[in-house]
């Protein structure tokens, strides 16, 4: 068993691009570590983990946030990465001693970023905020009024800037976007907005009815080459990446009836859709990411369980974020699409074993570790199957989408 299960929470910025990463981690059930254990211990246990696995990774080319306890704090041990990859985070609760404040300038001193959780205004916490660089204020845990009174104190300190943890629905980010956080976390990003619309918009519909012939469980092999030919935009981006370091064809492929010969057509198809599913407007492209690693998430889990139709296990994990790109319920979203009753039942009521192991991967996808419960998975072969979708999923977009 793992010591450690360990995932990633995107943070981002005012313009919906990832500035980094939060770290979630939690003891395996076999791990030596408990809640009584050291804290400078747990810490030293996450910084390891972290750099055993490799920050690149976890986070790419951008930066982790990893909270530190008061132990390690004051002990001024040492951090394993350079200070342009790590966000110090320090919960407000490790107090505002004079052995914090020398630890946190130990810290600040070396250049790392700090990053003041779980904020809540006193007169006390004044010499934290004087070397925090970044103040996260949880938007659950506040009224709205509690909220604004919170972030005109802090805009008082031009130095600092703010970051709404916690949000939860598209409307809480825009509250905050409008009271000037300047970064937002949560999971805002893959839920829908709540629009109320008679009808689509005309260039959705076009994505649309293109994602529903690429989904056909009986897809007409020339009808799909033709219709992915006469885009050109789809088929420049889909050569472009089949001819990329990713597939390492001993032979560049110059025409989509060509690249279907080689790949198959369920290859085509999965990258199909995700380009379809790129080109709507005004998403964070993290949310394609967010697809790709719920898709190879799942497929691996169904190789694991020996689960003979992977494929349909790593569709629903790619259409799962429909609702949230579309801004509609999954229901409207699917009923016009002509996917089999297997998919169709995984994304709508976690069914079959497609719907299971989706369900085993939004869990760990959120830190719900306790509640990863499939009896042929253990937590080591979910969390592999999590660290390989993420490494995976990130090679993957920068070849499709040029990330």
């Amino acid at each position: 068993m793992p010591e450690l299960l360990i995932a990633r929470q995107p943070i981002y910025n005012r313009t919906q691009h990832v500035y980094g990463y939060e770290l979630l981690y939690q003891p395996g059930k076999d791990s030596k570590l408990t809640s009584a254990s050291d804290d400078v211990v747990a810490s030293q246990v996450v910084l390891e983990a972290l750099t055993e696995i490799g920050i690149d990774n976890l986070v790419g080319q951008r930066s982790a946030l990893v909270r530190l306890s008061r132990g390690f704090i004051i002990g001024k041990y040492p951090l394993p990465l350079p200070e342009n990859r790590l966000l110090v985070e320090v919960p407000i609760d490790v107090g505002a001693d004079a052995e914090v404040v020398d630890g946190i300038q130990f810290l600040a001193r070396q250049g790392y970023t700090i990053v003041l959780s779980d904020y809540v205004y006193s007169e006390a916490t004044l010499p934290l905020l004087a070397l925090a660089n970044i103040v996260k204020l949880d938007v659950q845990a506040m009224r709205e009024e509690v909220l604004r009174y919170h972030v005109s104190v802090l805009q008082e300190h031009p130095h600092l800037k703010l970051l709404a943890d916690n949000i939860d629905i598209p409307d809480d980010y825009e509250v905050c976007r409008e009271l000037g956080f300047d970064y937002f976390q949560g999971h805002f990003f893959s839920r829908p907005k709540l629009v109320r619309r008679s009808r689509m918009p005309s260039n959705q519909l076009v994505l649309m009815r293109l994602l529903a012939e690429v989904q056909r469980p009986d897809v007409n092999i020339p009808k799909l080459e033709t219709m992915i030919s006469q885009d050109v935009g789809l088929s420049y981006k889909l050569l472009r990446h089949i001819n990329s370091a990713f597939f390492s064809l001993p032979k560049p492929v110059e025409s989509i009836q060509k690249a279907v010969v080689f790949l198959g057509t369920k290859v085509i198809q999965k990258w199909t859709t995700l380009l379809v599913l790129s080109r709507v407007e005004d998403k964070p492209a993290e949310l394609m990411v967010t697809a790709l690693v719920r898709a190879k998430m799942c497929e691996i889990l169904a190789k694991a369980v020996k689960y003979e139709h992977e494929d349909s296990c790593f569709t629903v994990g790619l259409l799962s974020v429909l609702e949230a790109l579309l801004d509609m319920p999954m229901e409207k979203v699917l009923a016009m699409l002509t996917l089999t009753d297997e998919v169709n039942q995984a994304l709508l009521r976690f069914e079959g074993v497609p719907g299971q192991l989706f369900k085993v991967a939004l869990h760990y996808e959120s830190g719900e570790w306790q509640q990863l419960d499939y009896p042929e998975l253990d937590e080591d072969i979910i969390m592999d199957a999590y660290l390989q979708s993420v490494a995976w999923a990130s090679e993957a977009c920068s070849a499709l989408l040029g990330d």
